[in-house]
């Protein structure tokens, strides 16, 4: 049994404490008493903690781990290794009355126990591992965030700067159903199209009304048909909202359209196409809001190399890696512009997310804090 395997009990323990911290993205006090569990865990383990004060969302918990001594004297000047994980979760206060915390037939349940909490509990076992045997590379910023689930608007501006001095950045996604790494994302952002039209009596004026719902349907159509299955671009008119009463023709009304891109380029071109929306109907205008969020993260030369060097690293520890992708987001996407070597999905496998059956595999958290530890090891 390695040492890593001989802290699951421990690891399931702290699990156990972070899911049933209840921490929704809008519930500040939530994700602040699951920053104060994470901060004293930092703590213990030697770090220096800096909070972050933020007033809408959790505070964020900056931790940051030197080197021993002599190796920190040997690389003096070497940036450090990024350690990227969020505290908040999709899951109202009270989820736990319908999902606890449990094991079941190799599985471990619980909201938040995939996205991310197994993943700060991989974080901070392998730090806890490569401190106690003085083995890190390189010192280790490991940043804490509270806003994730809802667009990082508080995060983004300290991931970016702590990324720019780091060597590599890890991100603590849940890793994919079969283990893979993540080393593709999809850009995503976020469109609201409103019409406004005239109001009239249904039955007394109906054609002295101009229905904004009926602008919309023909909008709907052209946005829709801006997808490119062939570029990895899709749009989907998820949410339309307008009308008071069906015998009043209505004046206003609104979509929501989400925005997934690939390739560099698609997003100035979707975002040129619809700000370019013209009413088809008389006397109806248009208002189009809205921009990508996070830049994709595409499978490039950069990635495939930092990849292939955790891949021999991970076979080092006799874990072989796959590569893999998916069309959601996450902090990484803030990374990748920038140049900086990174990896998403280094957290449990599981699956589910989400939903109140998310799930991680057991054996998945001994094995994923082994190969953090072996990256922060010999990166």
């Amino acid at each position: 049994m390695s040492d890593i395997d001989a802290r699951t009990p421990d690891m399931l323990a702290l699990l156990k404490r972070l899911i049933e911290t209840e921490s929704p993205s809008h519930d500040k006090s939530g994700v602040d008493r699951v920053g104060v569990l994470v901060a004293e865990e930092c703590r213990r383990l030697g770090a220096k903690v800096k909070i972050h004060p933020r007033s809408e969302t959790g505070d964020l918990v900056e931790a940051r781990f030197p080197c021993s001594q002599a190796l920190a004297q040997k690389e003096r000047g070497v940036n450090c290794i990024l350690l990227l994980a969020h505290m908040d979760t999709v899951f109202p206060i009270g989820s736990l009355e319908k999902m606890p915390f449990h094991e079941k037939e190799g599985k471990v349940f619980g909201p938040g126990v995939s996205d991310m909490k197994g993943g700060i509990v991989v974080a901070l076992s392998a730090l806890a591992t490569t401190l106690e045997t003085g083995s890190l590379s390189h010192p280790v910023t490991a940043l804490f965030t509270s806003d994730e689930e809802i667009g990082s608007a508080n995060s983004r501006g300290l991931i970016e700067k702590l990324a720019a001095e780091s060597a590599l950045v890890l991100v603590l996604e849940p890793g994919m159903l079969d283990g893979s790494l993540k080393t593709w994302r999809k850009g995503a952002g976020e469109f609201t199209v409103r019409a406004r039209g005239r109001s009239a009596h249904a039955g007394g004026d109906h054609e002295k009304g101009r229905n904004a719902i009926e602008e919309l349907a023909h909008q709907v159509l052209a946005i829709q048909k801006l997808t490119a299955y062939d570029q990895g671009t899709t749009l989907n008119v998820g949410v339309i909202r307008g009308g008071i009463a069906s015998n009043v023709v209505p004046d206003q009304a609104s979509i929501e359209v989400d925005l997934r891109v690939m390739q560099p380029g698609e997003a100035e071109r979707i975002s040129s196409a619809l700000q370019a929306l013209k009413p088809v109907l008389e006397g109806t205008s248009l208002e189009v809001t809205g921009g990508l969020d996070r830049p994709p993260m595409p499978f490039d030369e950069a990635m495939n190399a930092t990849f292939q060097k955790v891949k021999a690293i991970a076979a080092n520890v006799n874990i072989e890696l796959r590569a893999s992708g998916t069309g959601g987001a996450s902090d990484a996407n803030f990374v990748a512009p920038l140049g900086i070597p990174v990896l998403d999905g280094l957290g449990p496998a599981g699956g589910e997310y989400h939903s109140e059956r998310e799930f991680i595999f057991r054996d998945s958290l001994s094995e994923r804090a082994r190969l953090l530890a072996a990256i922060l090891r010999e990166w």
